[in-house]
């Protein structure tokens, strides 16, 4: 059994013992100290957003988390079944405090998660998750009384209203899309994308839709995680049909991969080189910005560039490439997964709004997926790590990485990122284990994985040094 504390939530698998995996105790427990957080922020704060995904402990967690928060005083709205980027659009709409979703993203079926926002609706800081543990710790929280018991009220509406307010985006070109024909196949893993991707295409006037795995029973059809090795179910099924696009989200629909009309991926790493050179093309100014994470293709840096503006990397996470993205006032970002982040809509990685974008962007462009997909610098990502023992200082060892190629440009942000003349490694470690994670990015996929096995020989050189 699994429980993973860090601020991107309290992550963990069903069952077990408390505090070694995530049990009612646990749930009650960080709940209760989220609570309390809030009103040390705010002694006025008195509401709490909350959705959830299809998964078969969904229903369980939520009533812990309603309770609890009921329990410390909070009215809690509750949008049930949803999407992470609705509950973080509902957080602005109802003026809460707060919010949770409840979900485990790409993890498999044991997994459920808290994951916590702030009043704008977006992932609390770093320095928040780390007070939150703190109360946790200490059980440092205080239960209202009767008389001061929070409210219970279900909306189910919010769903439709961030469609709405997708379809009034000026880049969301609804008449083209419908002009286009497209016939589509949606891969929602039978979680809560499967009610809304159907629904937002619809609104966007496709009328041919089919759908897999799109009933929302919590029981996941494949691994969650809409990567290639996964989605062979639909990328056959589209070789067997006569479709245009494949569209496949995981289970709380903040991830966007598509499939081109043979079948094969378009590959996550570029959901955001397209829509991002759509969004980039279609403002015609220059000078606009761009953030991905520091382990996303350089892909998006090109199209920027070609397109007169300037691209910034964050650290990976999305709460640092949202800090990023407001700081250079960037017009779209994300990361490298499928996770497409747009202002104007609001600060989270939203599938629903990378499909609209996709589609303006298709629509408009009258070729197939496959000849869309070739307009996009083509690179090739390598993905390794290195398991050390837990005695191991791990920072040591990448300074001493950082050290030995000192004559090439360096980020160290996070971890180390060495940028080549075309290829970059990026070195990082785990928040929860003794592993250093490297990514090598090149034209050709050897190089890349060359690159990557050159640098865990220097890795393990260097521990064998010390």
């Amino acid at each position: 059994m699994t429980l993973i504390k860090s601020i991107s939530g309290i992550r963990g698998t069903i069952g077990g013992k408390p505090e070694e995996g995530l049990t009612p105790i646990d749930v009650v427990k960080y709940t209760s100290a989220f609570g309390q957080l809030l009103k040390l922020h705010n002694s006025n704060a008195n509401k709490v957003v909350i959705g959830r995904d299809a998964r078969l402990s969904g229903e369980i967690i939520s009533n812990l988390v309603c309770s609890t928060l009921l329990s410390l005083g909070f009215d809690v709205v509750d949008l049930g079944l949803s999407t992470t980027p609705t509950v973080e659009m509902a957080v602005v709409f109802e003026k809460a405090d707060g919010g949770i979703i409840l979900t485990a993203s790409h993890n498999p079926i044991q997994w459920n998660a808290l994951k916590l926002l702030n009043e704008k609706g977006e992932f609390i800081s770093g320095q928040n998750g780390a007070e939150l543990l703190e109360l946790a710790e200490k059980n440092e929280f205080e239960f209202a009384e009767v008389k001061n018991l929070g409210k219970y009220s279900k909306n189910v509406d919010y769903l439709q209203k961030h469609i709405d307010s997708i379809l009034n985006l000026p880049l969301v070109d609804k008449k083209a899309i419908e002009a286009a024909g497209f016939k589509i196949i949606v891969d929602a893993v039978n979680s809560t994308g499967g009610i809304a991707v159907p629904l937002l295409l619809q609104k966007l006037g496709v009328k041919k839709i089919t759908e897999l795995n799109c009933e929302p029973t919590g029981i996941f059809a494949h691994n969650p995680e809409p990567l290639p090795e996964n989605l062979r179910e639909i990328s056959a099924e589209m070789r067997k049909g006569d479709f245009d696009l494949g569209i496949v989200v995981d289970p709380d629909v903040d991830r966007l991969a598509l499939i081109c009309e043979n079948g094969e991926p378009f590959g996550e790493e570029y959901t955001l080189v397209s829509v991002s050179d759509y969004v980039l093309a279609s403002s015609k100014i220059s000078g606009l910005t761009t953030v991905s994470n520091l382990s996303s293709t350089k892909a998006l840096k090109d199209i920027t560039e070609k397109n007169g503006g300037t691209y910034y990397a964050a650290a990976v996470g999305e709460v640092n490439v949202v800090e990023k993205m407001k700081e250079v006032n960037a017009i779209i970002g994300g990361e490298g997964n499928g996770g497409i982040i747009f202002p104007e809509l609001h600060y989270g990685r939203d599938a629903l709004v990378g499909i609209a974008l996709f589609l303006s962007n298709l629509a408009h462009f009258k070729k197939p997926v496959g000849v869309l997909r070739k307009q996009y610098p083509n690179y090739f990502i390598a993905k390794k790590k290195v398991e050390l023992n837990a005695s191991i200082n791990v920072d040591e060892i990448l300074d001493q990485i950082q050290l030995k190629y000192k004559k090439y440009p360096i980020d160290t942000q996070d971890g180390v990122k060495i940028i080549f003349d075309e290829e970059w490694v990026h070195l990082r470690k785990s928040n929860t284990e003794p592993i250093i994670r490297i990514y090598a990015e090149s034209e050709f996929e050897t190089t890349a994985d060359n690159l990557a096995a050159k640098i865990i020989t220097d890795i393990k050189e260097t521990v064998n040094k010390n």
